[in-house]
């Protein structure tokens, strides 16, 4: 015994297919964009490209217990590279608590 479809069920079922990879796209598109609140983005966005060209002015940075080197980066607004050159005898994979690291 053969079954037959109609037409009818085969355009419906292409319709649903395209409409669920246009959902799917449409999600995966906010939420790589994080669209949720675009203004906020936006300016929170900003903020942090601020903060990021915000540098110290101290000389030095007191290594604090759970500390690496990328977070003092980010904290000091001092590159890493520049860490590095400033304090060549310093271990990046090592810091150790109350260790002084030169900024500048």
């Amino acid at each position: 015994m053969k079954k037959r479809t109609s037409a009818a069920a085969r355009i419906v079922s292409v319709i649903a297919l395209v409409a669920a990879v246009v959902v799917v796209v449409a999600v995966a598109s906010s939420a790589i964009n994080g669209s949720g609140s675009g203004g906020h983005h936006h300016r929170k966005h900003q903020a942090q490209k601020e903060q990021k060209n915000h540098r110290t002015k101290a000389k030095t940075y007191t290594v604090q217990t759970g500390d690496t080197l990328t977070a003092i980066a980010h904290r000091t607004g001092v590159p890493i590279a520049e860490i590095q050159s400033l304090n060549p005898e310093v271990d990046p994979q090592i810091l150790i608590a109350g260790e002084t690291l030169k900024l500048r």
